[in-house]
């Protein structure tokens, strides 16, 4: 086959290149590229390909820090310039916009920043007992495969978390139940003196009283904590220390949030307390307003709200995590301005979102589905300003269709966060506004 010219990339940062009109998605090539390719997939409208040869290289083409990229799926984007890898998240977002739900923001939004490195403060890692590889494997999956990818070291974890992989693999490989552990689960809390580690085994049988004295140890030598998940995300208990309690803070607006390892919270705390500062910026909450906070969680965005005095009604699928996130406004002195509940807001209709009295302004922060039903059930009054946190530019595009051709709603503004360097993801936040009568 003749080599390709690289035109554009995908959501997955696949380049995608034309042959005889047809689309051709390249592994590994970037936009501009002449790249010599050999097709592994064919579909009726589609061909996927991999690059064999890069006959002319990308400016924004650099060398994968990690000698694992290309073969872990951690990540996808090693191989595009920090500041490119923005660019194209936030041309991602566009074109979703745009081609998905036919709305262009009034206004770009700056992208936001972080770390690019050392930043993932949670991460699910798979464990495998493979003897032909030496062994106990921990890392994550292999790209496009159920393969544990055989790793040493990892550029996006926290640093003495990525040092640790060589001992968690010796680790795990003397417990007795070594074959019956597929996963760790990392989960990184705020500490006096250093980050709090916790390191979540799924066991699918009892330690014996031996391992768990070698957990200890290993765990008192490296200061982390190792928790224990026999079923359910209800299951984790601490091992080692017995004590052991996870948190993070955003300092702008003096609250702390206790969580547990397997509740949900944002991989990049710093981009995190970035994202909620510009999130209060756009929605601007004042003290004679009722605001409600969709899809709350352990109350993220919630307490921020309270915070600048308004009166919260905060929303969530997860009655436990409404339990964390009302506990979380008592410990932080705020259960005067919020109160929880517990919905399936998958299933919101407009009796539902009545039934919540006064709504002066929203925030709505949903998985990646998105909000169909709730933005379609948006009352016809009220709800001047809604600030829309996203995960999955297709299914935000879909929903800014509706508030903007069905709800009334402009589309002020939007950008992207980057919250996850180097992989493909892409998160956002966005302002909409509604006209007075």
């Amino acid at each position: 086959m003749e080599p390709v010219v690289i035109t554009a990339l995908d959501q997955e940062g696949r380049g995608i290149a034309r042959v005889d009109g047809k689309a051709v998605f390249v592994d590994g090539a970037l936009i501009g590229e002449h790249v010599a390719i050999e097709v592994y997939q064919r579909k009726p409208h589609y061909d996927r390909a991999r690059a064999l040869e890069i006959l002319n290289s990308s400016p924004v083409r650099v060398a994968p820090r990690c000698p694992h990229f290309g073969t872990c799926g951690g990540c996808s984007l090693q191989h595009i310039d920090a500041a490119a890898q923005v660019a194209v998240k936030q041309r991602v977002l566009e074109d979703a916009l745009w081609h998905i739900g036919r709305v262009r923001p009034q206004q770009l939004l700056a992208p936001i920043h972080g770390p690019t490195w050392g930043y993932r403060h949670r991460a699910r890692l798979s464990v495998r007992d493979v003897p032909k590889k030496g062994g106990v494997l921990v890392g994550f999956r292999e790209r496009k495969s159920t393969y544990v990818t055989d790793m040493t070291s990892c550029a996006v974890l926290p640093p003495n978390i990525s040092a640790l992989l060589p001992g968690l693999r010796a680790l795990i490989g003397r417990l007795s139940i070594h074959d019956r552990i597929p996963q760790i689960e990392l989960a990184r809390g705020e500490g006096a003196d250093r980050p709090t580690d916790v390191l979540v085994l799924r066991i699918l049988a009892p330690l014996a009283d031996a391992d768990e004295q070698v957990l200890a140890a290993f765990a008192d030598l490296h200061h982390v904590h190792f928790w224990v998940q026999t079923g359910g995300p209800a299951t984790v208990v601490p091992l080692h220390p017995r004590e052991s309690r996870l948190a993070y803070t955003l300092p702008d607006f003096g609250v702390r949030f206790d969580f547990d390892p397997t509740d949900f919270t944002q991989v990049n705390s710093e981009v995190n307390r970035v994202l909620v500062r510009r999130a209060m910026g756009l929605l601007d909450p004042a003290p004679d307003e009722r605001i409600a906070d969709f899809f709350c969680g352990l109350g993220n965005f919630t307490l921020p709200i309270a915070r600048r005095g308004a009166r919260v009604i905060g929303i969530e699928g997860s009655a436990a995590l409404v339990r964390r996130a009302g506990a979380n406004a008592a410990t932080n002195g705020l259960s005067a301005l919020t109160e929880f509940a517990t919905a399936n807001l998958f299933d919101a209709t407009v009796e539902s979102l009545a039934a919540l009295g006064r709504l002066d302004k929203a925030l709505i922060d949903p998985p990646r589905e998105g909000a169909i039903a709730l933005v379609k059930a948006l009352p016809a009054e009220g709800l001047a300003r809604i600030v829309y946190v996203s995960c999955n530019p297709a299914t935000l595009a879909r929903d800014a269709a509706v508030l903007v051709n069905e709800q009334r709603y402009t589309l002020r503004a939007a950008g992207i966060a980057n919250m996850f360097p180097h992989t493909a993801h892409v998160e956002s936040i966005a302002l909409f506004e509604r006209e007075a009568p």
